[in-house]
This record gives structure tokens, sequence and C-alpha cells, in this order.
């Protein structure tokens, strides 16, 4: 399969779905979750948006669904284009496809050889072999301190340098290598993840581009709209996590002037949605996720 929607039937329950509505599907991928959304919608519309052309192979064919290749931060542009100013919800997948993993090519895994690229969107200038080579030590060491939250950050970075002072860092198992010394045999899967999505993270704007995207929400949504949003890693929970509570990335809770909490949404599921043992059994890749949905005010 393309990709396994993790948590489906969480999130498109979250999504209270109403038969006229207006949805966006804002990483469509393998199209599990518009799949799912266009099985409830009456005569509604659902927009889906993706970065890859590889998606493009999953287009469902329904007059009440239309694909965007771009990126989600540009979610109110291109539904402005096609006269839409306000939506009833949008579900949002982050992180990397399974088919984006398990294409040697891609270069996402340290499982497989290939020259390192991590480019989601092959229009963006910079793969992750020219941020290896072209990053000052100190951006490397910054990069993999906030991306990944990497204790090790700045020895690694140095290493980096050092190779490539000789040879460029151009492949999967060239950076392995480089990564291994600094972690025993116990835990370097968990090390190397978090070497590879600090660099994918950065090739990608990930954070930056899903700020801008969940700002856009506010004024989007209509009132009882929901926003639904599975995270894979901690850096972007607590982004979405902040955002769902106070409508800003620090969390902080800003009052109006007569007192009251100035919130755009209120929280849907207090507690964090998991997925269950049996999910994880199917699908290895759904252990980290964790879904948050909230309401629109």
């Amino acid at each position: 399969m393309y990709h396994i929607p993790v948590l489906l039937h969480e999130s498109i329950e979250g999504l209270n779905i109403k038969s006229d509505g207006i949805y966006v599907d804002a990483t469509f991928g393998g199209g599990g979750h518009s799949g799912e959304i266009l099985n409830q919608l009456g005569n509604g519309k659902l927009f889906a948006f993706d970065v890859d052309e590889d998606a493009r192979a999953n287009v469902i064919r329904d007059d009440r669904f239309q694909f965007l290749l771009q990126n989600y931060k540009y979610v109110s542009n291109n539904l402005r284009y096609y006269g839409v100013s306000r939506i009833d919800g949008l579900i949002a997948d982050l992180g990397v496809s399974s088919h984006q993993f398990d294409i040697p090519e891609r270069g996402f895994s340290f499982r497989q050889d290939a020259v390192l690229d991590m480019r989601m969107n092959y229009g963006i200038r910079k793969s992750a072999m020219n941020i290896l080579s072209e990053y000052s030590v100190e951006k490397l060491s910054e990069m993999f301190r906030f991306n990944g939250e990497i204790r090790k950050s700045g020895e690694l970075a140095e290493r980096i340098d050092k190779f490539r002072k000789t040879k460029k860092v151009e492949r999967v198992y060239e950076l392995v290598n480089l990564v291994k010394p600094l972690t025993g045999r116990e835990g370097r899967n968990k090390f190397m993840a978090k070497v590879f999505q600090a660099i994918r993270i950065e090739v990608n704007r990930e954070m930056e581009n899903l700020k801008e995207m969940l700002m856009q929400t506010v004024p989007l949504m209509n009132a009882g709209a929901r926003l639904v949003v599975i995270t894979y890693h901690s850096l972007e929970d607590r982004l979405v996590k902040n955002f769902m509570r106070a409508g800003n990335f620090t969390g902080s809770i800003e009052k109006d002037i007569y007192g009251n909490f100035d919130v755009p949404f209120k929280q849907v599921n207090r507690k964090v949605i998991i997925p269950d043992e049996n999910e994880i059994l199917k699908n290895k890749r759904a252990r980290s996720a964790k879904l948050r949905i909230a309401e629109r005010i």
C-alpha cells in the first residue's frame, strides 16, 4: 500500500462530518482519510493538498473532490481561488508517508542506502545532501539540537565537518556510519531516527509550514468546525497542543478586555488519543502517533 492511514476511525469521527460541509485533507498521501471523508459526505466538497507529485497516482475520481498539488501552508489562497472562504473541518496527518519511507531513492530511511535527498517536493532547492555540505558546524549543531532534540548535536556536527573536508556526505550509509560511533547498539535506531528527522524537518521547513497552516485555520473555520491533527514527534505535537489550547504556539492563554479567556478553539479531547495495540501490530509506524481534536468557537 502507498500508505496505511493511522487512527482512521478516530480521526474521521473527530471531524464530525456534516453532509453538506466543506472539508480539507491537508496531507492527502495515499488518500485513506480522504476516501473515508467522501464516504460520509453528501453533497459537500473535499479539497485535498499534497506536495508530493507521487500522490497524484491516488487521486479520487469524484465530483465532490478536488486535489491540489500544493503545500498546505497555502491553504487559504488555494481555497479562495475556488471561491471558498469558510470550511467545516480540516484534517492533517503529519510526517512522512509509508511510500516515501519505502522508496530508497527518496533518502528518508536510514535502513536503505541511497543519495541523501529527503525532499517531499522535488521543487525544493536544497536536498539533505546540500544542507550537510553547506551548513556551518554551528548551524548543523543547532539543526540537530532543535529539530532532533539530540544531546550530542555538537559532536555530530564536528564529525560531519571532518568527513566533508575530504568528501561530501552524499549517501545514506555515509551518514549512518558517521552517526554510529555516537551511540551504542542499544538505542541506535532511535538515535538514528532523530538524526534523520532533524535533517528532514530542515529540508522541508516542516515546523514553519505547520505554523503557517495552523494560523490560517482560525479565520477559515466556521463556528463548530473541527481541526483534527495527527502528529508523530514531540516538536510538532507541542505546536499543535499549544495552538489548540491557546491559539498560539507558546500555550499562554490571553484574556480580552473583559477578563474572559480569548481562545479560538475548545479542545474536544483533552487527553491525547493514541493507537491501540492492535493497530500498532498491524502498522508499526503508528506507534508514535498522537491525535488531537479541537472545535472552532
